[in-house]
């Protein structure tokens, strides 16, 4: 039995009943694959449901105001994938409500990357692209014992191209979901249930005990220490002042107190100084109670 036919034949047996995998419809599973990015299926599942009842279809999703959609989306962070869903939700509307039915097509929407695309064109069009995400990347660099970084360009290309030779042309959507589903809840980052893997007797990884190992990512995160000394400021009538964030970076939209930034910890002398350089700081009072 080939590869893909063993996981299909696992899928069918343990897949879980979740909503976006009984519709072709492009929105749903568009919506979907947004929300589960960096967001494990329970913690999603509310939101998918809230999304859906609220804005059924892309067209009301465009329609709304961003802020309204931002509140909806409040505590799956990453805002940032709210205000591109918004976004391509209208660039869908211009053009005439109806999805990009291709991999390619799918691309020129905002916030669709590689992954998003082959995950849409799959499961709602069948077209045979396969799909690469960090559960793909974990199965595949364990049973085939591949060590090379999977966040550097020759492990990308590496993986793709493994991804596409395995893929089943006749089923591509099965398929997909068969294998992220199966990153997902057997072949797990930390202390996978080896004994009851139907890909035990040929994984690489399990028979050279090399499951913690793989895969392999290089680590490049510059961390840069910043230091934000918040003001309250209150009027008399007991009202406080926030500033918007800009739309890009992080947190971006997003409303906050005024801040004073520095590399370290300010004494109170240095603080006030970098204050009064602060250009909202300006027509301000100070009173302190004694």
């Amino acid at each position: 039995m080939s590869f893909n036919q063993q996981l299909i034949k696992w899928y069918e047996i343990h897949k879980r009943d979740l909503p976006w995998r009984s519709t072709q419809n492009p929105y749903y599973i568009w919506l979907s694959e947004v929300i589960l990015q960096q967001t494990r299926v329970n913690q999603g599942l509310p939101y998918y449901n809230r999304f859906v009842k609220t804005y059924p279809t892309v067209h009301e999703l465009a329609l709304a105001p961003q802020e309204d959609v931002l509140k909806l989306w409040q505590g799956l962070g990453y805002y940032s994938r709210a205000r591109n869903l918004h976004a391509a939700a209208q660039q869908v509307v211009d053009m005439g409500g109806v999805f990009p039915q291709t991999y390619k097509d799918l691309l020129q929407l905002k916030g669709v990357g590689d992954y998003t695309a082959a995950a849409i064109a799959s499961f709602a069009f069948q077209e045979a692209v396969p799909v690469v995400d960090g559960n793909v990347y974990r199965v595949l660099s364990r049973i085939y014992g591949i060590s090379t970084p999977i966040n550097e360009s020759a492990g990308i290309k590496e993986f793709k191209n493994l991804a596409i030779k395995l893929l089943d042309h006749n089923q591509p959507d099965v398929y997909n979901q068969a294998i992220m589903e199966f990153g997902a809840i057997q072949c797990v980052p930390r202390n996978p249930d080896c004994t009851v893997c139907p890909f035990q007797n040929h994984c690489v990884a399990f028979n050279d005990q090399r499951i913690e190992e793989l895969p392999v990512k290089i680590k490049k995160v510059k961390i840069k220490n910043l230091h934000h000394h918040y003001i309250v400021i209150q009027t008399p009538k007991a009202k406080t002042l926030l500033q918007q964030r800009p739309q890009s970076g992080i947190w971006a939209g997003l409303f906050e107190f005024p801040f004073v930034e520095s590399d370290g910890a300010l004494l109170s002398v240095e603080f006030r100084e970098k204050l009064k350089q602060q250009d909202w700081w300006s027509g301000f009072r100070e009173s302190e109670n004694q």
